[in-house]
């Protein structure tokens, strides 16, 4: 469905979004999140941070990696916090999708929390109109929010239960 929406935006094309999806792995003990970036804009926002406008994020040189200049970029702008604690995210892969990007994540060791606060600032230095839609699935309902950036954070509690 969410690809199905990217290819949609593709031809509507400058709007400025991200879509992340959160989801609790019983099994795993792990929060687990995908986020879908437009490629254009994640490389513009990574030269732009990095000052360098010659910049081929899919083919960087000079020693660099796509892995690790999506992962520099994407761990630095979004950040998790369960029970008002910073979560160490691990970046496991990303794969292109045209004309997208989506971005492979994992907290480990979580066994319950009362309250996930999200922090989502991608492509916001680029955009006033960026959009971070991200959606939680943990005990019940997914809960969604939209950041922009006079609100890239909110947080969701959730029962004790």
């Amino acid at each position: 469905m969410i690809s199905l929406l990217y290819s949609c935006l593709f031809f509507l094309h400058p709007i400025h979004l991200s879509v992340s999806e959160i989801n609790y792995s019983e099994k795993n003990k792990a929060l687990q999140i995908t986020s879908r970036i437009f490629l254009d804009d994640l490389e513009e926002s990574i030269r732009l941070e990095r000052n360098d406008q010659s910049l081929d994020v899919l083919e960087p040189g000079s020693g660099l990696t796509t892995k690790q200049l999506i992962s520099d970029y994407v761990l630095k702008h979004f950040t998790v916090k369960l029970d008002g604690k910073i979560q160490k995210m691990n970046f496991l892969g990303f794969e292109q999708e045209d004309p997208a990007v989506i971005c492979y994540i994992e907290i480990e060791n979580v066994k319950k929390f009362r309250t996930i606060e999200m922090k989502n600032e991608v492509i916001m230095a680029l955009y006033d109109d960026q959009s971070n839609i991200v959606h939680v699935t943990y005990k019940g309902p997914v809960k969604s929010t939209r950041l922009v950036r006079n609100k890239p954070v909110d947080v969701f509690t959730f029962d004790s239960k």
